[in-house]
């Protein structure tokens, strides 16, 4: 795809697009004749008759005699492709599980190994053993290739002395001692290269028994608690009891499907370097797999144009094949800030990418990189490395001033709306109602040049009044459908605006998972954890959610894989397309070891039941993508686009896949795509990738792999909490729902599907809480506690569940490595968001679901904006609704504890050990709430009027009510003072 100068915008019912000028552009083409060995690339090789060497008899996939040697000695024993166990062929060493033939090993009779053993033992005590004796001696190959044989083959280190040692090998089949005359250096690559990509690591048993042991404990106590708690009540305040009691099981039911998918919990190794060995061979083509990268953007004002620039840059700079990259960017808003900021960041990669691969540059989005604190004077002593980073840093400041200058001129909106630079006037004026736009900032150019730049192209879909667009999601998919007309790259990334790349062999990390040949066809996606900047020292809102990526997503990796978290995700396009994982059980189509004319000779000689049902698959495909160019490039399976269509033909199929008509009448968002239907389509398409039995991958390299902004001001966090707690009970309403939602095809595991169940199920936490953080201060108003005066036993078991509670946590963060200022901030606003965005989320929902109710949440674009000053936006009040209960919350506790000391006063010294219980628990809210009240309180301690009016009053109105009504204490009828005199 050729980069050109104008932008293209049509709609597909009027599509006037400019002819450009064909191209000639040489695409790949996979080598079909089948020579070639599947794992290390090398010849397959002929066997002894002159035969093609087959390793499998059952599918003909082809492997090469050593990848089948060294799979039978170490490897599973097994054909990767059909998981035929490999049978062993006539020369071969013997291995476990072999079946003997006659008694007869053939591998002796047929080189003489006896006669030959006999022999060295002979040399070895008449003339000693030496290198040249060694090679001389007449020990035949098999078939052309020496095998692979290693001092540290098992069992091996049991030898004390090298004669033993020549003997087990050669009883091994082994048929060369190897000595340092036979030491290659191209053997041991060959053999680094056959090794496993990735590898999972399990926790320490040191650090996890504890751990589940304390887990088991604390439930066993759990039960002796309620055993309690239900058969002692509280007569004189039985509504109180029964209250807590309800509230006290259900929380410690979401504390159990909380804990149960966590039983697992592992870490992952790559091995970037075998990835290099396999398939970056010095003097053959390079052969990773292509991937495409989507960038999406909505609003350049909450989401600048430098940030969205900072992250472009950092993708066109990936220690990855610049011809095997291609990014784009999805600019929802139809903003020509964003295009012409495009257009700037497309000249400066021009110089950025080379400066990046010419240093090692890490990371490599220039804002970060260029703010780091480092001594690079005496880091890098190259004295061109000083001058051309002072140079870059120059152009770069430069391009800021020019994004900021083009940030300024869009504050002033023209009244007839945006003309271009030609006098054109933008598509885009109306956000709402624009045709698609398409350009290719940076094309990809032949060959292999060091400085080439990847593939940039910028997009906006088309929008119209009448139709859904389904916010990032719809987005995203029509990324997938245009990425797929001009790149069709097997794998795709997706990243916010706001994520730039800090880690530039990412890529690199998740091909390790892809592009093995073991595990990779039935891996979907590869999840990585979201690392943040611009965070304040203490993250009073808990934004870094390190409990979310460093616990929960690696525990979900030891069952069936992570959930998507919208962002920092690379897919297979095959799962994202909604086809099913390659089943271990039957085989899939046969590889054929033949030549392409073979294939085309043999075409006619008969249908099979088989290529009936591979018909039957490919009518179903067109039903879903429509017949097109795109149902054609999404039909091949290894990628690429069809080398037989001219520019313009694409870019028109590019155009009509963005249109909205396009996905009426086919699955695009209910099967195919990123899924509708919720606000929380991460959680629902990773949901549905699972059910189909797709596996999923977290990878944590020691380098995080993307950082971002998140937001430090309260009300934007809140709000950001209600948008993930709505998309929850969206799915948990909706026929998704994951208690049943494939449940007969039991291609999803248990625990699996619990983790799913909770992370659905959790806003209804909230009410219990919310009930619960009221329960302190109702006590102290009424003098009432809920539970009766304990004993000795009922002491023990409330010190165990306390000491058990703390003791896992701390176990918790012992293995996972979370700090526990971390894992407090995580429980503080756990507590935050459940009584304030939470329970509004219920109640939206049960709103939602009544058929004459409308209950309508309009959620606005997060502002994604570096905080300029310090931390300015943390201290920033925003109004909101969400910010009325937690205030009330805590009025209503510090009025209970103002009451409870006036009371224990009031009635003497014997109250007061029954004060310090209620106490306890009410300043257990408050100091759960704590960084709620310090963000409502501000650097200067103003709060909107609003808000205390509000709260103070609610508070009052709920005290007054409540000691006049007293509805927890039990009313007992006494006799009439009046009847009976004061006597009585």
């Amino acid at each position: 795809m050729e980069a050109s100068t104008g932008l293209f915008a049509a709609t597909h019912d009027n599509n006037d697009l400019v002819v450009i000028q064909g191209h000639n552009e040489p695409r790949p083409v996979k080598n079909l004749d089948g020579q070639l060995c599947e794992i290390c690339g090398d010849l397959v090789g002929l066997t002894v008759d002159g035969d093609l060497f087959v390793a499998c008899e059952e599918c003909g996939f082809p492997v090469c005699r050593p990848c089948y040697e060294y799979e039978r000695r170490e490897g599973t024993q097994v054909c990767p492709q059909c998981h035929t166990r490999y049978k062993r062929i006539k020369g071969s060493p013997r291995v476990e599980g072999d079946e003997d033939e006659d008694d007869v090993d053939d591998i002796e009779h047929e080189f003489k190994m006896l006669e030959e053993k006999e022999e060295l033992r002979q040399r070895k005590k008449s003339s000693g053993y030496d290198n040249e004796n060694a090679k001389s001696a007449s020990l035949a190959k098999v078939n052309g290739e020496l095998p692979v044989s290693t001092y540290h083959e098992p069992g091996y280190e049991k030898f004390a002395d090298k004669e033993r040692a020549d003997d087990w090998m050669l009883n091994q089949g082994n048929l060369w001692p190897e000595t340092e005359a036979t030491v290659d250096p191209e053997k041991a690559i060959k053999d680094e290269s056959r090794q496993p990509l990735s590898r999972k690591v399990a926790i320490p048993s040191g650090r996890l028994s504890p751990y589940r042991m304390m887990v088991a404990a604390r439930l066993v106590i759990l039960l002796l608690f309620f055993q309690y708690r239900i058969f002692h009540p509280v007569p004189e305040a039985i509504g109180l009891w029964f209250t807590s009691v309800v509230c006290e099981i259900w929380l410690a039911l979401s504390w159990l499907v909380d804990q149960l998918p966590k039983w697992f919990p592992i870490d992952r190794q790559t091995y970037i370097d075998r990835l290099s060995i396999r398939f970056e061979p010095a003097d053959k083509p390079n052969m990773l797999s292509p991937i495409d990268i989507f960038v999406t953007t909505v609003d350049p004002t909450k989401e600048p144009p430098l940030v969205t620039a900072n992250t472009v840059l950092s993708i066109l700079a990936l220690d990855y094949p610049a011809d095997k990259i291609s990014c784009y960017v999805s600019d929802d808003g139809a903003s020509m800030l964003t295009f012409e900021a495009l257009q700037e960041t497309a000249e400066f990669a021009r110089k950025w990418v080379p400066f990046c691969r010419k240093y090692s540059a890490e990371p490599r989005a220039p804002e970060k990189y260029f703010s780091e604190k480092i001594d690079y004077i005496k880091d890098k002593l190259q004295t061109t490395y000083v001058k051309e980073r002072r140079t870059m840093k120059r152009e770069y400041e430069e391009f800021k001033v020019r994004i900021n200058a083009l940030v300024a001129k869009s504050m002033r909106v023209p009244a007839e709306g945006w003309t271009m630079k030609d006098e054109t006037p933008w598509p885009g004026n109306n956000t709402n109602d624009h045709p698609s736009m398409i350009q290719v900032l940076l094309a990809r150019g032949g060959g292999h040049h060091p400085d080439q730049l990847p593939c940039l192209v910028y997009i906006s879909r088309e929008k119209r009044p009448a139709f859904q667009h389904h916010n990032k999601a719809g987005a995203i998919n029509a990324l997938l459908r245009v990425s797929t007309v001009l790149s069709n790259a097997p794998f795709v990334l997706n990243l916010d605006c706001n994520h730039y790349v800090n880690n530039s062999k990412v890529v690199r990390e998740a091909m390790c998972f892809f592009m093995d040949i073991q595990l990779g066809n039935g891996i979907g996606f590869v999840q990585f954890p979201l690392r943040f900047d611009s965070l304040d020292r203490n993250d009073r809102y808990a934004n870094k959610n390190t409990v979310l990526f460093d616990i929960n997503l690696r525990c979900l990796d030891g069952i069936q894989g992570p959930a998507y978290v919208g962002s920092g995700c690379i897919f297979s396009r095959k799962a994202i397309y909604g086809l099913e994982p390659p089943k271990v059980s039957k085989p899939p189509r046969i590889v054929q070891v033949h030549s392409k004319q073979d294939e085309n000779e043999e075409e006619d000689a008969g249908i099979t039941e088989e290529d009936k049902q591979l018909l039957k698959s490919e009518m179903n495909f067109e039903n879903r993508f429509q017949k097109s160019h795109f149902a054609n490039s999404s039909s091949t399976e290894e990628g690429g686009v069809d080398a037989s269509s001219g520019q313009e033909a694409l870019l028109k199929e590019a155009i009509h896949v963005m249109s909205c008509k396009y996905e009426d009448r086919t699955l695009w968002g209910y099967e195919v795509g990123m899924s509708y239907g919720s606000i929380a389509a991460d959680t629902l398409t990773s949901f549905k990738l699972h059910s189909r039995g797709w596996e999923s991958v977290y990878c944590m390299p020691k380098r995080a792999a993307f950082r971002g902004t998140a937001p430090i001001n309260l009300t934007d966090r809140l709000n950001q909490v209600l948008r993930w707690a709505v998309g929850s009970l969206e799915i948990l309403f909706s026929r998704h729902c994951p208690l049943w939602y494939g449940f007969n095809e039991g291609k999803m595991k248990t625990l699996q599907r619990v983790a799913y169940i909770n992370s659905t199920v959790y806003p209804f936490s909230s009410i219990p809480l919310l009930i619960y953080c009221l329960i302190p201060a109702i006590c102290l108003l009424t003098d009432k506690f809920i539970t009766p005066s304990v004993g000795t036993f009922a002491s023990l078991v409330f010190i165990s569940l306390f000491i058990t509670i703390f003791a896992s946590a701390i176990l918790e963060l012992r293995w996972s490595g979370v700090s526990l200022e971390e894992w407090w901030r995580n429980q503080q606003f756990w507590v935050i968001g459940s009584v304030s965005a939470h329970m509004f989320a219920v109640v939206h929902s049960l709103m939602k679901a009544l058929p004459l109710v409308r209950s309508n949440i309009n959620f606005i674009t997060v502002s994604k904006a570096p905080d300029e000053g310090q931390f300015h936006q943390l201290y920033t009040i925003k109004w909101t609704a969400l910010l009325i209960p937690p205030t009330t919350i805590i009025i209503i506790n510090l009025i209970g504890i103002v009451a409870g000391f006036t009371d224990a006063i009031n009635s003497g010294g014997h109250s007061w050990g029954a004060l310090l219980g209620k106490l306890f628990f009410s300043l257990w809210v408050i100091v759960h709430l704590y960084p709620f009240l310090k963000g409502l309180m501000g650097r200067q301690n103003r709060t909107p009027t609003l808000i205390v009016i509000w709260s103070v009053l609610l508070a009052s109105i709920f005290s007054l009510v409540w000691v006049r009504i007293d509805p927890f204490v039990l009313k007992t009828k006494g006799p009439d003072a009046k009847q009976c005199g004061i006597s009585c």
